[in-house]
């Protein structure tokens, strides 16, 4: 586990020497334009390198079950791509033969200090794209910096459909899914499998991500559930860890679903919290991102839980070749199978190597720039371990994707928590078009939705 300070470097140095050793300046100039000709490595100049800032949570409630997940994902990356370890379109070394090289910075501390070390990154580690945030906050914080600033930036999770739908950005990215699909695809799940949802409670946290999901899934309950009367509207602040009153307000007024987005440490003390007082037992809780904290609940994770993983991801991922390499890759590297935050972090990872590499091409075997990176990858799509991506809405700099939705057992015999009755959302389903913005579209009731179960 990585220590709690506020940066963490990693410099991945190149795999021969930039001199020779034991070269005599005595050497004539004969000798020395045989040896050259002789061994045409030696005179090869040190590989240039291909800088990435990665961003998540290494310290605070968010880290155990988020942001380490997610750079040892990127860690584990950046070792199989300088190997040219990847399956192929992904197998050549480095990113176009760059070696890559790989700054770790914490995202605790808000969004005021998220803005600074972006500048930092930039200004003072000179690095050529940034990827990460998690926090809705911080994407929103560090968005307009670095398009003023004209450097590319990646943003790897963060669930906040108001980026690209209230902005407009020439270098700045997301390559997942907004969270209005997390949501969407709840409330389907319920009405696909019949599930009693005359009244629903909710939990979330009071902030963009929080109120963003709430109100997603409010809109979409009006429109599959049109008698569901909402009731609690619980909103903590982010990191609380304490939920006594709210549990209590959730079971004093209980209704036949209780909704909840919450993630991260936060997540994990709610569980730990409502389970031992009954509210599993007393309604159907459904967590939209609640896959990542199954490793470490283990057996106190309640049976009968319906969640998302913000994308098809974990248990829910697809059977496919790059998800079987990705699957045995970090599992072996950290005994541990990928959760949500690793698998949206190898996704970013692959769409910027085919960026780097696409752009080389167009810049004649160069390394490319941020005009030339943002042009590579707008519009894009590409294979990932939870299927095709495509960077479809946000004028081509938001991506869509599929998911999936399960409901919790915990298996005694294997001794980890598994998810049962899975069902899958193709990405046109549960994502709104070009054409709209999220909440216009469930508000008008999923027009132009396709391929739903």
């Amino acid at each position: 586990m990585a220590q709690p300070t506020s940066t963490v470097r990693s410099k991945f140095k190149p795999l021969w020497p930039s001199k020779v050793p034991g070269l005599s300046l005595a050497l004539s100039m004969t000798a020395l334009a045989a040896l050259c000709g002789a061994g045409p490595a030696l005179a090869q100049a040190p590989q240039e390198t291909f800088k990435i800032g990665v961003v998540s949570f290494l310290s605070g409630q968010a880290a155990e079950s988020f942001g380490i997940p997610a750079v040892n994902g990127a860690k584990v990356l950046v070792d199989a791509f300088n190997k040219g370890a990847a399956p192929a379109p992904f197998n050549k070394p480095g990113f176009g033969g760059m070696k890559i090289e790989a700054v770790y910075i914490d995202e605790n501390g808000g969004a005021t200090k998220q803005v600074q070390e972006l500048r930092n990154l930039y200004d003072r580690e000179k690095v050529d794209a940034v990827v990460g945030y998690v926090g809705s906050g911080d994407c929103l914080a560090v968005a307009p910096v670095a398009e003023e600033m004209k450097r590319f930036l990646i943003l790897y999770d963060c669930g906040t459909p108001r980026i690209f739908e209230d902005g407009k950005y020439n270098y700045v990215f997301r390559t997942a899914s907004h969270a209005a699909m997390d949501n969407v695809a709840l409330a389907r799940y319920l009405k696909a499998r019949n599930v009693k949802a005359d009244s629903f409670n909710m939990i979330n946290q009071d902030y963009a991500w929080g109120q963003d999901s709430k109100k997603d899934f409010t809109w979409s309950m009006e429109k599959l559930f049109p008698s569901a009367k909402p009731g609690e509207d619980q909103l903590p602040k982010f990191g609380a860890g304490q939920y006594g009153t709210e549990i209590s307000a959730l079971m004093a007024k209980p209704a036949d679903v209780t909704h909840s987005s919450l993630w991260g440490g936060d997540l994990q003390a709610f569980i730990l919290q409502a389970s031992p007082r009954g509210l599993f037992k007393r309604t159907q809780v459904v967590f939209s991102a609640g896959d990542h904290v199954l490793p470490g609940l283990g057996e106190k994770m309640p049976d009968g839980v319906i969640l998302g993983a913000r994308g098809a991801y974990g248990l829910m991922s697809p059977k496919s070749a790059l998800n079987d390499w990705w699957w045995e890759l970090y599992s072996k590297a950290y005994n541990v199978y990928p959760v949500q935050a690793p698998y949206r972090m190898v996704q970013s990872m692959l769409g910027l190597k085919l960026a780097v590499e696409k752009a080389m091409v167009a810049n004649g075997g160069k390394k490319p720039n941020s005009e030339q990176l943002a042009a590579a990858l707008k519009n894009s799509e590409w294979e990932s371990p939870a299927g095709k991506i495509r960077m479809a809405l946000g004028g081509g700099h938001q991506a869509v994707q599929e998911t999936a939705i399960g409901k919790t057992r915990y298996d005694a015999a294997k001794k980890m928590v598994m998810l049962d009755d899975i069902m899958r959302f193709p990405a046109d389903c549960v994502n709104p078009p070009a054409n709209m913005k999220a909440e216009e579209w469930i508000k008008a009731g999923f027009p132009g939705a396709k391929g739903c179960p």
